[in-house]
């Protein structure tokens, strides 16, 4: 049930906080600034996840080669990424020429 809904758009959500922080999107407010580097957000939790990046810890370690990453939400995907260095995993095909690649950006640029 998703009984909070948005009086500009009609988009419904289950919980109160989750309509307040939708409502930013509408009225462009950038509630939180990092004190970093001055770049603002909309939601609490794009403002936690950007302050990461200014820190130096890297808790999430490959335990192939010990490579470190800084967090496992968003960087999964590069763990699995670079996991494919030591799988030699090239699942990545270009309809061209047929030639492999580790990730999805590299056949992009190709």
């Amino acid at each position: 049930e998703q009984p909070y809904e948005h009086g500009e758009c009609g988009k419904s959500f289950s919980w109160s906080s989750d309509l307040i922080n939708h409502g930013n999107i509408h009225t462009g407010e950038r509630a939180y600034t990092c004190l970093e580097c001055g770049k603002s957000f909309s939601h609490r939790s794009n403002f936690i996840k950007h302050s990461k990046i200014h820190t130096r810890r890297k808790p999430y370690k490959c335990w192939e080669c010990g490579k470190n990453f800084r967090q496992s939400s968003d960087l999964i995907s590069d763990l699995i990424e670079h996991q494919r260095i030591h799988t030699r995993e090239r699942p990545y095909k270009c309809p061209k020429c047929g030639k492999s690649f580790s990730d999805s950006s590299t056949l992009t640029q190709h």
